[in-house]
């Protein structure tokens, strides 16, 4: 039993145990451990060794890599790289380069490092510290200024360190120019660093440190520089097969001057010979050496200066790098269309073949390759030129098996073909002008781009022939200065031809004919508008199949005489163009006129006229008419031109309103805003000839401001002038105010205050022939009383108030009166009855009267007699004639009582029939109105 349990405790220690020996065995610490530093290049050389065992294995291994920076009183990590590394079996140190980003002079740098199998999980220890002393150990007097170069290159991050003696505080630490970034690391040491520094910012770096303010004790200056680029445009080439010389360029510059340039060292090399170049030079750089028998040679030149060195290099065999010297002797001799070159050259054995370069009066180079390349002397024919031309010629060579580069170019020789016969025709047009007993032709040409003088001097001769009877021709001869004339034929058809002549012959002739006057079209025609475009101005026109080709005619300066008239010609299948000139300006009116020719003969086809570009209106209308009333205004500006004056076309008119003192509102119109904010009433007018407009709906008594603009395609000017107006009184509302409020105030004012006579002219409360307006008129009066005649107008019955007034009315006083006998409060009356004799029930009356009655035209009743109820059997006594008197009833009577009994009896008459009064205008007796 204790002896199973014993074993149970040992086999777990034992495979503890064996891991850990395992563990053990993977573990290969390092060695051999060495650092150092290198403080041209500001780097740490870091070299270690791991067991032999490891790698006789040629292990993986991973190695941690750990740099400490530390000045007096901190220490810290900068770096911790790991690095994996397969071993061999060589045995060779490993090896690591670390680069600092401060001077390593600053301050003591230490580095450690550990390994590790990839197969293991387990680190070894930590190696201990190697150590690389700083200078801030050191207890200098001075400040030191670090690094100790004086040359940065441009473009890098550079940091600068001072340090002070022990138990000294630096207090100025400065760059100029101002540093980017500051750090101070502990009292005795400062570091400053300047990121991407550029050498036009910086040409030069002062740094200045100080133990205080007052003065600078160390001082250092350091230059902004590049390192060399590789040499440029390296080559090396031989014109006579013993000396080969190389060149090359620097490149771009390195802002290093004297003993910090570049230097250049060239070393060739061949199978038996070498030879070294070294120069200082700038810009373009040459080496020259003998070659003896060598052909191949193997060149390189190396450029370096304290920031670094760049590499160039040629591998050649000399044969193939001939480079000829220029040609010479060069002669020339030449007809009117060819010209013959000859020259000599030194081939030193190599065949060469030559180039020819002819230089036209435009510009153009033609190159012209020779093919004879065994003769000594060399020559080349070039033809195809124009006669009488000056050209320009020169020769290079080459090598014609394994050519590397042309020699350089022979002396250039000028070169004047002779003349020959003008090519080409003239363009020529015309212009004709009726005068008295014929007409006067303008003859204008000018050369085609086809045409050529070919000769020293050039003549024009102009010839002209009557075409019916064929008489004899007449001709003049004009200079080369001249490009028109004018010359006088009759009212026949001629023809006219033009030549340019030369020292050797006449050119072909240029034809046209002039028609018979009468034979011209009389017909008007109308003058169509065209539109300019960015590139000239833009003419269509129909086509019409006779024609062979179309002439457009223009003036350059249509405003002067001459204009300087052009034209220009196009084909048959040609329908539009766009005629451009550098004389064409904007706000000028061009006139086209298009003309189709057939047999040399022009006919008048379409006027066209145009602008380049339209401008506004220079001027604006003059008003010079203003007719004004109370709510409206009408404007006229008669006297303005729409003519060729202007800078566009004249489209229409603006016209604008607006109150002096608010903003415009009109009816018909539309807003317009002027630059201040301001808003106008806006009418358009859109025919150009209509000078006339009638602005309406103004409101009376009102100050207005109107202007009057002209717009082309171009717009219009600003508005800036005005004209004012005072719009007059509404005298029409002002009458029918006065009609409407004032006069009928006036008549109640009137009316009140003799409202008592109105009362009694018109509705007098008992009616009284004195007081009717009936008894108004002339016949109605007997003097000086108002009397209604009777005798036309028989009254029904008649009352009289007493028989004094009566006997006054005679003799209508006999017919009309009949006595009765009664005694009514003291009156006497008599009644006539003209209807038939009715006894009533009346209420006693106890006195008689007597009643008169008389016809008044103020009433009108239908009452019967016997509807009084005053009548009393004592009164129907009539008599026979007066009874037929009665008979006749005008239905035109008035009853008329005395005061008292005509109130009853209306009022009576009134309660039962209905006894209305009746308007004295609307009476009518005998068939007339009264």
């Amino acid at each position: 039993m204790n002896h199973f349990m014993l074993l149970a405790v040992l086999l777990p220690l034992q495979t503890c145990y064996a891991t850990y020996s395992q563990q053990e065995s993977d573990v290969f610490p390092v060695t051999y451990f060495n650092v150092s530093k290198d403080l041209a290049l500001q780097r740490l050389l870091v070299e270690w060794d791991v067991v032999k065992s490891a790698h006789d294995a040629k292990l993986a291994m991973s190695f941690e890599i750990q740099v400490n920076r530390t000045d007096e009183t901190t220490s810290t990590t900068v770096l911790t790289e790991f690095r994996n590394v397969t071993l061999d079996k060589l045995g060779k140190p490993l090896h690591w380069v670390w680069y600092s980003d401060i001077p390593l002079e600053c301050m003591s740098h230490a580095v450690r490092i550990r390994t590790k199998a990839e197969t293991s999980k387990i680190w070894s220890e930590w190696s201990l510290w190697e150590t690389v002393l700083g200078l801030d150990t050191s207890n200098s007097s001075e400040p030191q200024i670090f690094p100790s170069k004086i040359i940065l290159e441009e473009g890098s991050d550079t940091s600068f360190c001072c340090i002070g003696r022990k138990g000294q505080i630096i207090k100025e630490f400065s760059v100029r120019p101002a540093v980017r970034v500051f750090n101070r690391t502990s009292s005795r040491l400062g570091i400053l660093t300047m990121e991407n520094v550029r050498h036009h910012e910086t040409p030069q770096i002062h740094v200045c440190c100080s133990y205080s303010q007052d003065h600078c004790p160390a001082h250092a200056a350091f230059l902004v520089g590049r390192a060399p680029d590789t040499p440029k445009d390296f080559s090396c080439q031989t014109q006579d097969m013993r000396i080969i010389t190389c060149t090359w360029s620097e490149g771009e510059s390195t802002y290093l001057y004297g003993k910090h340039s570049s230097n250049y060292t060239l070393i060739a090399k061949s199978s038996q010979k070498m030879f070294q170049c070294t120069q200082s030079c700038s810009k373009t750089c040459a080496c020259s050496w003998e070659i003896g028998q060598q052909r191949i040679w193997n060149v390189t030149v190396t450029a370096e200066n304290p920031l670094g060195k760049k590499t160039a290099m040629d591998v050649f065999n000399v044969n193939h790098r001939f480079y000829p010297t220029a040609p010479f002797q060069v002669r020339q001799k030449c007809t009117d269309t060819e010209i013959t070159l000859h020259w000599n050259y030194q081939s030193n054995g190599i065949e060469l073949f030559c180039q020819t370069e002819v230089l036209h009066p435009d510009g153009k180079a033609e190159l012209h390759n020779s093919s004879d390349m065994h003769s000594p002397h060399r020559s080349i024919t070039v033809g195809g030129l124009q006669p009488y031309t000056e050209y320009t010629a020169r020769v290079r060579c080459g090598a014609a098996k394994h050519f590397w580069r042309w020699s350089e170019w022979s002396e250039a020789r000028t070169i004047r073909t002779k003349e020959a016969t003008p090519s080409g025709k003239l363009d020529m047009w015309r212009e004709i002008t009726p005068v008295l007993g014929g007409r006067n032709v303008t003859l204008f040409w000018k050369q085609t781009p086809g045409f050529r003088a070919n000769g020293r001097s050039i003549s024009y001769e102009v010839t002209w022939e009557k075409i019916e009877d064929g008489s004899r021709p007449e001709s003049i001869s004009l200079s080369s200065v001249y490009n028109s004339t004018r010359i006088f034929i009759d009212n026949h058809s001629y023809k006219i031809s033009i030549m340019a002549m030369n020292d050797v012959n006449f050119s072909l002739p240029s034809v046209l004919v002039i028609s018979r006057a009468t034979d011209n079209s009389t017909e008007e025609l109308k003058e169509e508008q065209v539109n300019g475009t960015d590139d000239g101005i833009f003419i269509s026109w129909k086509p019409r199949y006779i024609y062979d080709s179309y002439i457009i005619e223009w003036c350059n300066f249509p405003k002067l005489r001459p204009c300087d008239l052009q034209w220009k010609r196009f084909g048959p299948n040609i329908s539009s163009a766009v005629i451009n000139s550098a004389a064409f300006v904007p706000g000028v009116r061009y006139n086209f006129h298009i003309y189709g020719s057939v047999a040399n003969r022009a006919s008048l086809l379409e006027k066209k006229t145009g602008y380049l570009r339209e401008l506004p209106p220079l001027l604006d209308p003059v008003v010079d008419k203003v007719e004004l009333t109370f709510n409206a205004v009408t404007l006229s500006w008669d006297s303005y031109l729409t003519n060729e004056s202007q800078p566009g076309f004249v489209r229409g008119y603006h016209v604008y309103v607006s109150p002096i003192q608010e903003n415009c509102s009109l009816k018909g119109s539309k807003k317009h805003i002027l630059p201040d904010n301001s808003e106008l009433c806006k009418y358009t007018i859109e025919n150009p000839e209509e000078k006339r407009y009638t602005v309406e709906h103004l409101m009376s008594n009102t100050k207005y401001k109107l202007g009057v603009k002209a717009y082309t395609g171009g717009g219009e000017t600003p508005i800036d002038n005005f004209i004012y107006i005072d719009t007059p009184y509404n005298y029409n509302m002002l009458y029918f105010l006065f009609l409407l409020v004032i006069v009928p105030t006036l008549v109640a004012a009137i009316c009140h205050w003799k409202k008592k006579w109105v009362k009694e002219c018109c509705c007098p409360a008992i009616p009284s022939p004195n007081k009717s307006k009936v008894l108004s008129f002339k016949e109605f009066k007997i003097g000086s009383e108002k009397v209604l005649k009777i005798n036309d107008c028989i009254p029904d019955m008649l009352a009289m108030d007493n028989k004094a007034e009566a006997q006054k009315l005679h003799p209508w006083s006999k017919l009309c009166s009949i006595p009765t006998e009664d005694k009514t409060d003291g009156h006497n009356s008599s009644w006539i009855y003209p209807k038939e004799n009715v006894e009533r029930d009346l209420p006693p009356t106890p006195i008689s009267q007597t009643h008169n009655w008389f016809e008044n035209f103020a009433y009108f009743s239908h009452l019967d007699v016997e509807s009084d109820p005053y009548q009393t059997p004592e009164t129907l006594e009539v008599n026979e004639t007066e009874l037929v008197v009665g008979l006749y009833q005008p239905h035109c009577y008035i009853d008329v009582f005395n005061e008292d009994t005509a109130s009853a009896t209306r009022e009576t008459a009134g309660r039962k029939n209905g006894l209305r009064y009746i308007s004295q205008r609307d009476v009518h007796c005998l068939g007339r109105r009264l």
